[in-house]
């Protein structure tokens, strides 16, 4: 995939690397004339100020060109399978950082990993799953307009894979809702499990929003003064965003262990039944089988010998009346 360049305007416009390198041959030949003409410090700043904020795209083949366009050294390795967590460290020259973002679709799944890099004038991602190229899309035909400032292009980029983790969270408590219903109507088909998978996703999507809400707080610190101060702003919606959805990622944590102890107390007095059932039918046949061991005796000088079938069999009738009505007297029947 070549390495895609947008510039920032108060639309975003792509480019190519062509198209460029044309632009910053003629900027810096303009300043070349100017330096030639002994021109005053005021032009020369205001052409400064013209120059364009660009973002380039690329993939991890690509990358050491993208940085080199870009105006950015970086010593580091470029190796997106070992992004494991959203992070942002500043360096002297640039800032860099990684993004690992769970797929919604399936979160325990493999990531999306990217790695950023950015000076005072450009940006560059790098993506080898094309999901950035889809972000700056949704960028351009949004209504909102970009700006020609990086942070709010970072805001923007951030935004827009944020934008569906809301609607997600909801799915996920219509479901536990469901899991809670099944519960209450006594017929759970795999409850353990579906409770499990549930829980283990929404702790990745917690770790994922308190990795993104320290990633806003670390941009809007601007340790190196690497972004406008006027412009911080945008980094801490960002943070304050993601602090909202861990906030409701607790509560389906919360919710789903509710409903897991609804339902561990269900098997509780299920148990309880068969447990009560089994020391009721224990309880009646232990007496009966006391009498079925006396008579069972063979001895010669036993009273009941002649006709002792007929009454053994009234009195196991008279011992199990007894028990049950003392049962029901006691409300255990």
């Amino acid at each position: 995939m070549p390495i895609s360049v947008y510039i920032l305007k108060n639309n975003i416009v792509k480019s190519s690397v062509d198209e460029y390198l044309k632009y910053k041959a003629q900027q810096k030949e303009k300043k070349r004339l100017a330096a030639q003409a002994d021109t005053s410090p005021a032009p020369t700043t205001q052409k400064f100020k013209k120059d364009r904020r660009t973002v380039f795209i690329s993939t991890s083949d690509t990358a050491a060109e993208a940085l080199s366009l870009a105006g950015i050294s970086y010593e580091g390795e470029i190796a997106l399978e070992d992004i494991e967590f959203c992070k942002v460290e500043t360096q002297q020259k640039c800032m860099c950082g990684n993004l690992c973002i769970p797929k919604l679709n399936d979160v325990t799944g493999p990531n999306i990993q990217m790695y950023f890099f950015l000076n005072r004038k450009n940006i560059v991602i790098i993506d080898d799953e094309g999901f950035a190229e889809k972000i700056m899309q949704r960028i351009k035909s949004s209504r909102n307009k970009p700006g020609q400032n990086r942070e709010r292009f970072l805001y923007s980029f951030c935004a827009n894979f944020m934008d569906m983790d809301l609607d997600n969270l909801g799915r996920y408590e219509r479901r536990i809702m469901q899991l809670e219903e099944e519960v209450s109507d006594g017929d759970p088909d795999d409850i353990t499990s579906q409770v499990a998978q549930l829980r283990k996703e929404l702790l990745i999507l917690r770790e994922y929003y308190d990795e993104l809400r320290d990633f806003g707080k670390q941009m809007e610190e601007n340790e190196n003064h690497f972004f406008s101060g006027k412009n911080l702003e945008y980094f801490g919606i960002i943070s304050d965003r993601a602090d909202r959805l861990m906030g409701r990622t607790m509560y389906l944590l919360d919710y789903i262990g509710q409903v897991r102890e609804t339902y561990q107390g269900r098997v509780a007095e299920q148990q309880n039944a068969n447990m009560q059932f089994l020391t009721i039918i224990s309880t009646i046949f232990f007496p009966l089988t006391l009498i079925t061991g006396w008579y069972g005796m063979n001895f010669e000088n036993m009273p009941e010998l002649a006709r002792g079938y007929p009454f053994v069999i009234g009195l196991s009738l008279l011992v199990i009346a007894v028990i049950i009505f003392i049962f029901k007297k006691r409300k255990i029947l």
